[in-house]
């Protein structure tokens, strides 16, 4: 018996060995058959063969595809039928000459009709849009915002902290609930996974009703962690509607120790494309409580304006078309002039890095701007093992050095801009739950282009020469960084 035991415990290692091999080589055909993208299979298959164990980990909570499997869908909503039929209306009616249109707007017809088909985003053109720098602009709009309710106010964030601002912001929500004002607020189980429930106790007894996008917990474990709802998303009373970059938390209000200051960028918008927002929040809505919102006080009459045009995007696992990414792809490759970029976390999918440089060495002038310090190390690694290609093309890159920048920004050409919750990375334009406002105006895209002019004189810019004369470790490290990008 003895001996028997002691030759199956020399016989483990190889036994362990062989199942793990059987294992790998099973995800890895798997990853194969599902035909995505090369540059993430492969990453996939040597994250399997490099990092034993732990690969498989990995994989099993990051790595499974479920845009392919409608995981989440919104065509079971009947109320977005109407808005189907609507948009159709509106891509014939762009498919000539729409009277409506300006010739700076007919420039950028192309990403209009793109959106309309790709994302089902109606174009509105009866909006103000006022562009919102940092904290100290933002939360005093959105208290104000609030605090003038007469209906309804309908929160969606990926982060919600119990400190300071997230307790001014619960206390606010209680009051208006206690004013008869219906509350709806849906918050991430990842991004706010540091709250207790303690904290919404308050809230729920006020008869706001507070609902999670996606728990995860056993035995979802692993079939939820990877999508995560990366939104921000303020709507009051169906009139006025908030997005952009910021949470609720401390540091989007007064920065770091470490990182300092917190530059971000977000917008505050009224007319039609609020009640483009607010079907957005509804699909969420719905898909975390099972209820339809439905009525006037929700949707207001959309009209025809002669304000900025505005459509909002939302894209994630449950849009057919990765619709920001192709926006971004499509805006930067038609681009004749400039693209300028601000994003955290600069990791593109292939591409949209092959859209920059394709821009640049054509001579379009084309800036990216990307924090020097940043929150987390392994992205901040990834961003810089891109940052020597798109040099050698001819792309101008910058490092800000007055904080943190966490703007997620793109202008081109002086008429198109972006502003929203999707960073310029593979998570955010592949699998993340995203929203962001297109806007077709030059007044807001030259308001953009004075603040990002005025970043970069705090910033420094990388010059290929120096660039190149980084440590080896420092390159090391960039290149692990950049195996695991497509899955950060």
């Amino acid at each position: 018996m003895v001996n028997i035991l002691s030759e199956f415990w020399q016989l483990m290692p190889n036994l362990v060995t062989s199942l793990y091999f059987l294992t790998v080589v099973f995800i890895a055909v798997l990853i194969v058959l599902e035909n995505r993208n090369p540059v993430k299979t492969i990453s996939w298959v040597l994250v399997l063969v490099l990092i034993p164990f732990a690969g498989i980990i990995l994989y099993l909570f990051l790595g499974q595809e479920y845009r392919k499997q409608k995981m989440f869908s919104r065509k079971r909503l009947k109320d977005l039928v109407r808005l189907r039929r609507l948009t159709m209306r509106q891509l014939d009616s762009f498919s000539g000459d729409h009277p409506q249109l300006s010739k700076v707007v007919q420039a950028k017809k192309h990403l209009i009709k793109l959106l309309l088909t790709n994302s089902h985003a109606l174009a509105t053109n009866d909006n103000e849009v006022t562009v919102l720098k940092n904290g100290d602009e933002t939360f005093p709009a959105i208290f104000e915002a609030m605090g003038n309710a007469r209906h309804h106010i309908h929160l969606e964030y990926y982060i919600v902290e119990d400190d300071e601002l997230g307790n001014q912001l619960r206390e606010t929500l209680i009051r208006k609930a206690k004013e008869g004002i219906e509350v709806r607020f849906i918050y991430d189980d990842v991004g706010s996974w540091a709250l207790k429930k303690r904290f919404f106790r308050p809230m729920l007894e006020a008869g706001i009703k507070v609902d999670c996008f996606m728990k995860v917990r056993f035995p979802h474990l692993t079939s939820r962690v990877n999508y995560r709802n990366h939104r921000k998303i303020l709507i009051v009373d169906g009139i006025i509607g908030f997005v952009g970059g910021l949470n609720i938390a401390n540091r989007y209000l007064y920065g770091t120790p470490r990182l300092g200051s917190w530059r971000d960028t977000h917008l505050m918008i009224k007319g039609g494309a609020v009640t483009s927002l607010q079907i957005v929040f509804m699909a969420d809505w719905y898909f975390v409580s099972r209820e339809i919102l439905k009525g006037e006080p929700y949707f207001q009459p959309l009209r025809e304006g002669n304000g900025p045009l505005v459509q909002i995007v939302a894209s994630g696992p449950d849009s057919d078309w990765e619709s920001i990414g192709q926006a971004y792809f499509s805006a930067i490759a038609s681009a004749t002039e400039h693209v300028y970029i601000a994003t955290p976390y600069l990791m593109p999918t292939g591409d949209i890095i092959t859209a920059l440089k394709t821009a640049a060495l054509g001579g379009i002038d084309v800036r990216i701007l990307v924090p020097g310090k940043s929150d987390a190390i392994i992205p901040k690694w990834g961003t810089d093992s891109y940052i020597q290609e798109l040099l050698e093309a001819g792309v101008k890159v910058y490092f800000y050095r007055a904080g943190f920048t966490h703007s997620k920004v793109i202008i081109v050409d002086g008429i198109f801009s972006s502003v929203g919750t999707a960073n310029m990375d593979f998570r955010s334009l592949e699998t993340n739950f995203e929203v962001n406002a297109m806007i077709y105006d030059p007044k807001t895209a030259a308001t953009l282009i004075s603040y990002f002019m005025n970043d970069l004189k705090q910033s420094e810019q990388v010059l290929l020469r120096e660039w190149k004369k980084r440590p080896r470790f420092r390159k090391a490290n960039e290149s692990f960084a950049r195996l695991l990008s497509p899955m950060l």
